[in-house]
């Protein structure tokens, strides 16, 4: 990724504020007529607002536009502390969130353990109307019944409403009547047909129920953070949310479409990634961000993956999403003892508060202390610029678990090996068992901690290099600033494409039309309404499968085009394609664009930074270690070194050198001197 300046400018020039809260520090990159500052401060979990509105303060930044990576809707829902929700659906079907799907996480788990369902079976009502599969009417909805359910939900508590009628995807009539009434009567409504209008009607009704337990926490949220963001800076400041897709949204769309925000953080990261691998032209990428709190890694094979099928706490939420995979692997994951005696890392984080040992709060062992006590992260180093570590602190830490290691150093070392396995199965299980040779990929790592492991993962998969991008420890918040403003429509829609068609297809056109316009008025309602770009997808399968694949059309959607857009896809995915057997679209998709800041967001580093000195670090074992403030490189430099900067540290193994690149990242690639 391009750098710049990181001095201030006062002039009156364009002002925009990048910030990504994770679940140990906030972090922030503030654009300024193009001049760049970076800047992280530890995360407030009680209120994640706080640590934004201090910052503001603190640095005197006053944004026109702040685009924010929100944990809010994630956080929610694990936590269960949404609104309380009713949901309002078809006679016969308000046990279908209890029944679910007949899959099983934990096949042969003797006492399988399910999470109740967002909304418990007295706030669960049923209406006498029905819609048929071909949209028809079967038994027309009745506005009085329809009344009096709605004074059964009054009465119940609840003040936000899923609803979500048998075959609405098709034929919304009756679910838009019964939404008009509630709104009416002032509930916050979900309505199926709005959130996700497509089939399979469990996952419809768990994404619909999702959005209605979030929107209020959202609404409330982004309302008092705009609040805090017009005392702060004068009335005025847009808003923008990331959504899991890669793209932003206005505050108000987020509010009203909080679960399409469920990943907001991580998408962020991979969208600012890819971008920074492409800049390089390492467009075949695979990204990996490693925080505080976990580590996300993403295939990207010249392009942003999307997937719509997440599982948020064995919860299916349907909405379009970065295809990334996430391990409990991050810079405060604890280590402990399973009843076996194995040592395990993670998924429990010391998190923000009280932190990891090293930051003077915490007491039990973390990755953070472990690489203190190997001397890979210097007490002489602030981290973010503002915790200084205490070495101390971290060595008896460790030492609680390194009893059967013989020695703190020993147990240490454990722990990295230990995380660095989770995360390389991660990157496998992204790579290699998709058919991806991770040798023809990149690996840009990033995140507070990922630069920290990010060769010992290259080695464990066989990556040849890795890209460390300027910024790595905010590329999240920079990936917000770039990323495009976007929003998602989709219709359900099941056609039929014999392997004899080759024409227009009617209904698939109409289809197109429609969605392309429910995107465009989307994005316009955000206030975007030039330079808007349309994507087409659509959701297809072979005649007698059961799930489908999203496949891209870029170029014409005519049905040839849209069959041998599917068998190339299905070979790719599964080893083969079936060119006799009539191709089914499901779901027409379409995505209006609107590019987002197109100026460098990359950090420069000061070259006056000071020398190097050499330093005993334990790697394999003790050796002799450059240690360097990473603004001082100016040409290659061979592992072993530690490369010092204010939001993260570069760690060079034996056996590898890094070079810096004219876009200000980090290449580091292999030797042959590592064993000496």
């Amino acid at each position: 990724m391009p750098h710049t300046s990181a001095t201030d400018d006062d002039s009156p020039q364009e002002q925009l504020l990048g910030v990504d809260v994770g679940g140990t520090f906030t972090d922030f990159v503030y654009v300024r007529g193009g001049q760049v500052r970076i800047a992280k401060r530890p995360s407030t979990p009680d209120d994640p607002g706080r640590a934004i509105a201090d910052a503001l303060i603190e640095f005197g930044w006053s944004p026109e536009e702040v685009i924010h990576g929100s944990t809010v809707a994630t956080n929610t829902l694990l936590t269960r502390t949404g609104a309380n929700v009713a949901l309002i659906t078809t006679m016969g079907f308000r046990d279908t969130l209890a029944i679910g799907r007949q899959a099983r996480p934990d096949l042969y788990a003797l006492h399988p353990q399910r999470r109740d369902p967002l909304v418990t079976r007295a706030r669960r009502f049923e209406v006498d109307e029905r819609i048929a599969a071909d949209g028809s009417v079967v038994t027309p909805i009745a506005v009085d019944e329809v009344d009096r359910v709605l004074d059964r939900v009054e009465r119940s508590g609840a003040r936000s409403i899923a609803i979500c009628f048998l075959f609405s995807f098709i034929n919304p009539e009756h679910e838009a009547l019964a939404a008009e009434r509630a709104r009416a009567r002032g509930f916050a409504v979900s309505a199926s047909y709005e959130v996700l209008p497509q089939h399979r009607e469990f996952e419809r009704m768990s994404t619909t129920t999702a959005n209605a337990y979030l929107a209020p926490v959202m609404t409330s949220y982004l309302d008092a953070l705009e609040a805090r963001l017009d005392d702060i800076c004068g009335q005025g400041v847009r808003l923008r949310i990331m959504q899991s897709n890669g793209g932003s949204l206005s505050a108000s769309s987020a509010g009203r479409n909080a679960v399409r925000t469920v990943i907001s953080g991580p998408a962020g990261g991979v969208a600012g990634a890819f971008a920074a691998a492409e800049g390089d032209r390492y467009s075949n990428a695979i990204t990996f961000d490693m925080g505080g709190t976990s580590a996300d890694v993403a295939l990207c094979p010249g392009r942003l993956l999307e997937r719509t099928d997440l599982l948020v706490d064995d919860m299916p939420i349907r909405t379009p999403a970065v295809d990334l995979h996430t391990v409990g692997a991050g810079g405060g994951s604890i280590a402990w003892f399973d009843a076996g005696g194995a040592l395990r890392v993670g998924p429990q984080s010391a998190g923000a508060d009280p932190g990891p040992a090293a930051y003077g709060r915490g007491r039990l062992p973390t990755v953070t202390d472990a690489h203190v006590v190997l001397g890979r992260l210097r007490p002489e180093q602030q981290l973010g610029g503002i915790v200084s570590l205490d070495v101390e602190r971290a060595r008896n830490a460790i030492a609680t678990i390194a009893e059967p290691f013989g020695s703190v150093e020993a147990a240490a070392q454990a722990v990295i090996d230990v995380v660095n396995a989770n995360m390389a199965r991660a990157l496998r299980v992204i790579s290699v068992e998709r058919g991806y040779d991770p040798a023809r990929f990149s690996l840009v790592a990033f995140g507070g901690a990922g630069p920290l492991h990010a060769c010992d993962l290259a080695d464990a998969v066989g990556i040849p290099h890795v890209l460390i991008p300027s910024a790595p420890g905010v590329l999240s918040a920079a990936g917000m600033l770039i990323a495009d403003i976007t929003r998602d429509a989709e219709r359900g829609l099941h056609l039929a494409i014999e392997p004899a068609d080759s024409g227009r297809v009617r209904r698939l056109d109409e289809a197109f039309d429609i969605v392309a316009q429910q995107a465009r008025e989307a994005v316009a309602e955000d206030g975007y309404q030039d330079g808007v770009t349309i994507e087409y997808a659509a959701d297809l399968r072979y005649r007698g499968q059961s799930h489908e694949l999203t496949v891209r059309l870029p170029g014409a959607r005519d049905a040839a085009a849209v069959r041998k857009a599917f068998h190339a896809a299905h070979s790719e995915r599964f080893g083969f394609s079936s060119h006799e057997t009539p191709v089914e679209v499901v779901i027409a998709r379409a995505k209006a664009r609107h590019a987002g800041y197109q100026g460098a967001v990359g950090a420069e580093h000061e070259s006056n930074a000071g020398g190097s000195t050499t330093e005993q670090v334990i790697w394999d074992r003790s050796r002799a270690t450059t240690v360097a403030h990473r603004g001082s490189i100016s040409s290659a430099i061979e592992g072993p070194a530690i490369l010092t900067q204010v939001d993260t540290t570069v760690t060079v193994p034996p056996g590898w050198s890094a070079e810096l690149l004219a876009s200000g990242s980090l290449l580091l690639q292999r030797t042959n001197q590592g064993s000496s």
